[in-house]
């Protein structure tokens, strides 16, 4: 696996903003992560909040000077908004288009419709990759858990073995695959090719989530059998059904941006000329702004007019899918700030000249480190955005492919055993009416499972491309 030379990259580096040695940066990442993690979890205080401090303490505690780490955190926070901002704001559009309109109930009532008793893990694992595609974790489990709740007293049904395939399904898209803020915020810091990042995710994602969904939902059945909690259980209203998109024109609409990213990275693998009209042309169609852009547009079509709405509701569902995102934005932004200041503090350094002796692979480096992050913060997106910063220094002699492989790692690595210091862990427990021991049983050991055979699959890629 790919290791690089201290000298060249020491050629290569921008000069800290301190001069404090290892032991001291150390102790200085350790007090940063450490003040984080007990202001959100201790203190209650909002993520964005908490990071902004504990990037200050970081600097502090490394000795370099309070305007330089002012400063090298405001320019990673306006760079990350600037590179994933507009398209988290796509997205959430999209997502909000592919709620209101009933497309994603049509997504799910045509699989259910279809899926017998055997199949509806799979079906469920099915439907919740294509519905979270486009929209936020959070927003996916505010989407499908009623409908998983529905399917199981409907159909009577375990709920583990129903709600752990769908819970996996959104999760390993949440981590793995663009659109999503952290595989966005890991591509731009890695400087990673977004097409060929998302082939390999998706080569990644499927036999992970089979393992963590259908899987080991069979496990967390005999380990955790409860009925729904009646309060969750929603009555579905029939009264709009005549009105949504149909299932095909729903789902080409979802995939029309992935369809489109994946396309450019086709052509840079086919096309040996650099430049040429075709790949210029491609290089613009694939590109996730305009691929989501597009997305969006076609959907104001094929999903909000087929659903009948006037041009006002559409412009209404637009406006109200943008608020919930500006705490996502800002925790991603301050994400990259708290980045940008590990790295100038020279920690990605450090972690580069003590690794170079280690017998011990870049991708799996760069996954522990995200394990870590996500353990002691509890966020995804934050520890993806952390580590990716962190390892950035080792992409400098790497190929295309390692480098995408090199995000898919710290993706995997940012899923790692929620508990009870994520958002997800507490919306989970609520909405299946578990207790903490029954969701750590569950829940947490499902994203643990996914983080590992996350890195299994991409470490097995390694050897192979």
């Amino acid at each position: 696996m790919t290791h690089l030379s201290v000298e060249m990259l020491a050629a290569d580096a921008t000069e800290p903003i301190t001069s404090a040695g290892h032991a001291q940066l150390g102790i200085a990442v350790l007090a940063g992560i450490a003040v984080i993690v007990l202001l959100i979890t201790k203190f209650k205080l909002h993520a964005f909040l908490s990071l902004i401090i504990g990037s200050l303490v970081l600097g502090a505690v490394a000795g370099a000077p309070l305007d330089k780490a002012i400063a090298s955190f405001s320019s990673g926070l306006g760079s990350t908004v600037a590179g994933t901002g507009i398209l988290i704001a796509l997205g959430a559009i999209l997502g909000k288009l592919l709620a209101d309109s009933g497309g994603a109930d049509q997504i799910v009532d045509t699989i259910l419709a279809k899926a017998s008793g055997r199949v509806m893990p799979w079906a469920m694992v099915l439907i919740a990759g294509i519905v979270g595609l486009p929209i936020f974790f959070e927003v996916g489990i505010v989407l499908l858990i009623p409908v998983v709740l529905l399917v199981v007293k409907r159909g009577n049904f375990s709920l583990m073995r129903i709600g752990i395939p769908a819970l996996a399904g959104l999760s390993v898209m949440h981590g793995l695959i663009p659109p999503h803020p952290g595989p966005l915020a890991a591509i731009a810091a890695l400087d990673a090719n977004l097409g060929v990042t998302l082939a390999l995710g998706v080569v990644v994602a499927i036999p992970t989530a089979i393992v963590a969904g259908p899987l080991f939902s069979r496990y967390a059945a005999r380990w955790v059998d409860i009925q729904p909690p009646e309060k969750m259980v929603p009555e579905r209203a029939s009264g709009e059904l005549d009105k949504r998109p149909g299932f095909g024109i729903t789902v080409a609409t979802v995939l029309l941006p992935v369809v489109m990213m994946l396309a450019k990275a086709l052509v840079d693998v086919v096309v040996d000329d650099k430049g040429t009209t075709v790949q210029r042309v491609f290089d613009v169609v694939g590109s996730p702004l305009i691929a989501l852009l597009t997305a969006v547009i076609v959907g104001m079509f094929t999903l909000g007019r087929s659903a009948g709405f006037t041009k006002g509701r559409i412009a209404t569902t637009v406006e109200k899918s943008l608020a919930p995102i500006a705490g996502v934005l800002l925790i991603v932004g301050a994400g990259g700030g708290f980045k940008q200041t590990l790295v100038d503090a020279g920690v990605g350094q450090m972690i580069l000249e003590l690794s170079k002796d280690w017998n011990i692979s870049t991708l799996l480096l760069a996954w522990l480190i995200a394990v870590a992050i996500r353990l002691a913060t509890g966020s995804a997106t934050v520890a993806t955005i952390s580590a990716a910063g962190l390892v950035a220094p080792l992409t400098a002699d790497m190929s295309t492919t390692h480098t995408a492989l090199l995000v898919l790692a710290v993706g995997a690595g940012s899923l790692f055993f929620s508990h009870v210091n994520d958002a997800g862990f507490w919306m989970v427990k609520e909405y299946f009416g578990m207790n903490v021991g029954q969701t750590l049983k569950t829940w947490s050991l499902m994203e643990t499972l996914i983080s590992v055979v996350g890195i299994v699959c991409v470490l097995l890629l390694s050897l192979v491309l």
